[in-house]
């Protein structure tokens, strides 16, 4: 069987044009169905499996309309010779033969290169929207859906790796090998000699009139012919630009410093130590309230001497990271620690220790013990910012309601750049020497 594919290969791939392409075509899932299975008698066997009456007629039916596509004008009486029963039936077995052989050797497509063929392959581009989806309407008006399609379509895969080992395939004759083979062992000793063409351009001295022969000729017009250039005129509508002739006054600077006051202020950064004892806070009560006991002693201690916080955050403190520090945290800024400790640090004051603050870490006990930033930056400080700040503002607002008038000026007198220019006191700019290839 492979080896008559082999040998007649262009007669192979029509075989399989007028077999497998047309169920491309859109014959509609019944013909499908009715082709995968039959009650009808048996007109052939392949593997043990029978071609039935009724599939041998769809694939006529399909042999038909494939053959009318190609040939509009075929005369319907060709369509019903025996020759042509007799080759859809012939069609059927070498599907069929070609279907055992791709299940004998496992040959089933990941639905991932079916979709990379359906993606890639051009006889399927009218199938694809242009987004690169599947026109469901198109399949749809076939009664097929897109399940269905690819599920033909990964059959289709799985004939071709069987037949493409064997369509590429090339056996090598003896004579041909072994004259490959020695050329591979044989050795050749070669001499270059090089002539260098300014070694011999000094002895010639064409004339003018050889000069001026070889300047005329219409085979050499095209060396000496000058790239094509224009002077061009422009004018940029630039945001940047607009920076410099926006105005304002000293009002419109302190009205934006006052509505943007944070952006103008020093970070604020609290400083804390503090003491915890770990508490989970889905661990049974017994142990909470034997850990928020053993807290509220610390507390106690700590209030009574606030001096010796830091030795007795070191003795007991289960904060491994800042215990060696005596429980310093040095300084952080707002919204860096868990909820419920960042609010505390940011309500106290200088050297106050907080009550038991409670966390998903435990319970805490807090000493603020420094603050820094916070204060806003004067007026004076950030004017040349702020001004800047409005001048871009302004220049973008003029720069949006420009941008329209500027593309309704160009088109509506596309014949000078001069009146939108003035509209808009822009300046008109000139390039000379434009090669028109750099436009292309």
């Amino acid at each position: 069987m492979f080896d008559f594919v082999r040998q007649h290969n262009k007669l192979f791939q029509f075989i399989l044009l007028i077999l497998i392409l047309p169920s491309f075509a859109f014959v509609g899932m019944q013909g499908y169905t009715s082709m995968m299975g039959g009650a009808n008698a048996g007109v052939a066997s392949v593997d043990g499996r029978k071609i039935t009456q009724a599939e041998w007629e769809v694939a006529q039916r399909e042999q038909a309309d494939a053959i009318r596509r190609q040939s509009p004008g075929v005369d319907p009486k060709l369509l019903d010779t025996p020759e042509i029963k007799h080759r859809a039936l012939e069609n059927l077995v070498s599907q069929r033969t070609l279907q055992a052989a791709a299940s004998a050797q496992h040959f089933t497509p990941t639905v991932e290169a079916v979709q990379a063929r359906f993606w890639n392959d051009p006889q399927f581009a009218f199938l694809r929207n242009a987004d690169g989806t599947v026109n469901k309407a198109l399949l749809a008006a076939q009664g097929m859906t897109p399940s269905g399609f690819l599920e033909r379509l990964r059959q289709d895969f799985a004939l071709r790796q069987v037949t493409a080992p064997i369509e590429t395939s090339a056996v090598a004759g003896a004579a041909n090998a072994k004259l490959a083979f020695d050329s591979l062992l044989q050795q050749r000793e070669v001499q270059l000699q090089r002539f260098d063409v300014k070694d011999f351009a000094a002895k010639f001295a064409p004339s003018d009139a050889e000069l001026e022969a070889f300047y005329k000729d219409p085979a050499n017009a095209a060396k000496f012919q000058l790239p094509e250039s224009a002077q061009i005129q422009y004018v940029v509508l630039d945001a940047e630009a607009l920076k410099k002739d926006v105005s304002f006054t000293e009002e419109d600077l302190r009205k934006y410093y006052d509505e943007n006051a944070s952006r103008y202020g020093v970070p604020e950064e609290r400083r804390a130590s503090h003491i915890l004892i770990k508490a989970d806070r889905n661990a049974p009560a017994a142990e909470r309230a034997k850990a928020k006991a053993k807290a509220e002693e610390l507390l106690g201690e700590v209030r009574k001497n606030p001096a010796s916080f830091a030795e007795v955050a070191k003795k007991n403190s289960q904060d491994e990271g800042s215990a060696v520090n005596g429980g310093d945290l040095d300084f952080f800024a707002r919204g860096a620690m868990v909820k419920e400790f960042d609010a505390a640090v940011y309500a106290m004051k200088q050297g106050e220790i907080s009550n038991l603050v409670e966390t998903d870490f435990g319970f805490h006990i807090i000493q603020l013990t420094g603050a820094r930033g916070g204060e806003k930056k004067t007026f004076d400080a950030v004017r040349a910012e702020v001004e800047n700040e409005v001048r871009k503002q302004l220049a973008q607002r003029r720069y949006s309601e420009a941008a329209e008038q500027f593309g309704n000026l160009v088109y509506e007198q596309a014949d000078s750049l001069q009146p939108v220019a003035d509209k808009l006191k822009l300046q008109v700019q000139t390039a000379t020497g434009w090669r028109l290839s750099a436009c292309s």
